[in-house]
């Protein structure tokens, strides 16, 4: 396996995905969590009346809403982020942890019973929210403080937290139209379709989508919504050009066109790398796909078939169409 093959497959071992984010969103993703967390202390700060139950910080403030912070503002159109998610997650959990600690008190195995059920209890009500099973955990190791609230742990800080948060994700993402929060609050303006549906020999449906899904039998963090948009978006962009390149060019890259591990872009090399060239060959390296690194050769007409269409590097492993 060549350095570049063992490269690519670590990264998909570590799960290391190509961030295609622009700096700007990256700064305001940053700027966005660092008011929600803001927003939370000091709202939390005003409702608590003076002698209410305070930690070292100064204020009752859960730690997870640094992680809901994350999502609220890096990733606002995930399904992890939407509000039911973020509400029912930390309040279903907070409930959970409360009534674990109640039952079994100081058991060394309390937290993790209550950290499981708060994943299972959130899978079955749609609302999967990672920092939920923070809440959960903090309501058993959150120490006496914590304990001695009681169910009132939901009221004060979850929901006064939650609201907060809440209440400057959607200030905050309404202020830039890219970023829709809720995902269904805002609609991404689309071009007319350059071939409308009935034209296509093979229109993907909602139906397609559900049991692909269902197929897939996981967890995917992205809305249907915003997922099938998503899809169609991706089909008018390969619509625009549907040939295959009538001459292939020395020192330019191709792309066949197909999706997932079948996908693969090939750098045509300007002279032989290969020993004994058949005739009319051309050697290529694969710097894309799962047979990354690889060097070989094919005859013209061949490599001309299984190219799609010429691709551009964008850095960050990203390969743009050349129009």
């Amino acid at each position: 396996m060549t350095p570049p093959a063992r490269f690519h497959e670590l990264r998909l071992w570590l799960g290391i995905e190509r961030n295609t984010t622009r700096h700007g969103e990256k700064w305001i993703s940053a700027v966005g969590a660092l008011l929600g967390i803001v927003a939370v202390y000091w709202i939390t700060r005003a409702v608590l009346p003076s002698h209410a139950l305070v930690l070292p910080g100064g204020v009752l403030m859960l730690t997870s809403m640094g992680a809901s912070a994350v999502l609220l503002f890096a990733v606002p159109q995930g399904a992890l982020s939407q509000p039911w998610a973020v509400i029912g997650g930390h309040l279903v959990s907070a409930a959970i942890g409360v009534t674990c600690q109640k039952l079994f008190p100081d058991q060394t195995w309390t937290a993790a019973l209550a950290v499981g059920l708060a994943v299972g209890s959130m899978h079955y009500l749609r609302c999967i929210h990672p920092p939920g099973g923070a809440t959960a955990l903090a309501a058993v190791i959150g120490g006496t403080q914590v304990h001695s609230l009681g169910y009132h742990y939901l009221l004060v800080p979850v929901l006064i937290n939650v609201a907060a948060i809440l209440a400057m994700a959607l200030a905050f993402n309404a202020l830039f139209p890219w970023r829709r929060y809720p995902a269904h609050l805002h609609k991404r303006a689309q071009a007319s379709p350059i071939t409308q549906p009935a034209q296509r020999q093979f229109e993907l449906t909602q139906e397609d989508l559900y049991a692909a899904m269902e197929q897939l039998n996981s967890y995917v963090d992205i809305t249907s919504e915003s997922l099938t948009e998503l899809l169609e978006l991706a089909k008018q962009h390969a619509e625009r050009n549907i040939t295959h390149p009538g001459e292939i060019i020395a020192g330019r890259c191709y792309s066949n066109g197909k999706l997932g591990k079948q996908w693969s872009v090939r750098h045509v090399l300007a002279s032989d790398a290969l020993p004994a060239p058949r005739a009319d060959g051309m050697d290529y390296r694969v710097l894309a796909g799962d047979d990354i690194g690889t060097l070989a050769r094919c005859s013209v007409d061949e490599l001309r078939q299984w190219a799609r269409f010429e691709v551009k590097p964008q850095g960050n492993g990203r390969w743009l169409k050349v129009e």
